[in-house]
């Protein structure tokens, strides 16, 4: 149930409706909008009867109260009509706002993590991307450095002052990863994991959470309601690819996603054209049509020297190449309505 309360209403009136909400079981969620607030109330079957049997339209500032027809109740543009902007360490996503997040597959060394680092900073990335767990098809690929990892991550923060966006598996890891992360990304394998994505939420830390493999948009906004529900409203939802018939690439990215997502929810939108492609030579074109399709953001892997990368070195982007490929990145993204975002990272 969505409560709407009028222009003139007051902070006390707004208080006065949550306090009844919770009187009865139920969670308010406030949205202030820059004309009107919006007031959630979710809870179970039984609660949103109790809810509903408050009458709350006749309470003082409430305008009129609306069904919230669609299952996910948090994410939807009906509980939030403008689209979420998050300001993640100085980088912002959502709105009018891009934002490119780059860097290796996997942290490797030190001297690999800190020149990759460099090099993305440099050209203008808002985040830097790293893998300290790694989820791998065989049990016997590398893994990942784990705690090492992490602490190299932090060193990477430390001397660029880049955000880190790094991947989590396990709700054992969390708090190691809590101390490092600005950003924890929920891989496609874990996207259904929904104990993990309730430890995300009761954590507040900003969650990436990446299509499953062959999960619909409507599985995948569920999923971020997990997270919503438990308080955390600093969700990203990212496209990275859907398992079709067709060979002659590892994944089909699914572009309309972008569009579609934007008409089902606020939450911002972010693409990952590495794991898509499986190829380098077709990361930019998929970064550019991501951009001007209205995307938030890109999340791109970037290695010195791809060819001695532990893992996916095919599809990661040359670092000698990614200041022009970023300068594409922007200019498409302007096109498409966003601000510029490259001067603004290389100044931060």
């Amino acid at each position: 149930m969505l409560i709407v309360m009028s222009p003139q209403a007051t902070d006390a009136e707004v208080q006065a409706v949550i306090d009844r909400i919770e009187s009865v079981g139920g969670t308010a969620h406030p949205s202030r909008g820059a004309e009107v607030t919006l007031i959630g109330a979710i809870g179970d079957t039984d609660t949103e009867v109790r809810v509903s049997q408050l009458e709350l339209d006749g309470q003082p500032g409430v305008e009129k109260v609306v069904p919230i027809l669609k299952p996910y109740k948090l994410a939807s543009k009906e509980q939030h009509r403008e689209a979420s902007i998050f300001d993640i360490g100085g980088a912002k996503i959502g709105g009018d706002h891009f934002a490119l997040i780059a860097g290796p597959c996997t942290v490797e060394s030190r001297e690999q993590l800190l020149t990759t680092a460099e090099i993305v900073k440099d050209a203008g990335a808002n985040m830097l991307r790293g893998g300290a767990y790694k989820p791998r098809t065989s049990p016997y690929s590398f893994q990942g450095l784990g705690v090492e990892g992490l602490k190299l991550l932090a060193e990477a923060k430390a001397v660029t002052g880049l955000p880190i966006v790094t991947e989590l598996m396990d709700a054992r890891d969390l708090e190691p990863v809590l101390e490092v992360a600005d950003v924890i990304q929920v891989g496609a394998r874990n996207m259904q994991n929904y104990g993990l994505l309730t430890e995300l939420g009761r954590a507040g830390r900003p969650v990436l959470l990446k299509r499953g493999l062959s999960s619909t948009l409507e599985e995948l906004v569920m999923a971020a309601e997990y997270i919503l529900k438990e308080g955390n409203e600093a969700v990203m939802l990212c496209e990275r690819g859907i398992r079709t018939f067709e060979s002659a690439y590892r994944f089909t990215l699914d572009l309309m996603a972008v569009p579609v997502l934007k008409q089902m929810t606020h939450l911002p939108i972010v693409v990952d054209p590495s794991h898509a492609a499986g190829r380098r030579d077709l990361v930019e074109s998929l970064s550019l049509a991501a951009a001007a399709a209205g995307a938030d953001g890109i999340i791109v892997e970037v290695h010195p020297q791809p060819e001695e990368a532990i893992c996916d070195g095919p599809q990661a982007l040359r670092g000698s190449e990614f200041a022009e490929y970023a300068r594409k990145v922007e200019q498409v993204a302007q096109i498409a309505g966003k601000l510029p975002f490259l001067e603004a990272a290389q100044t931060a």
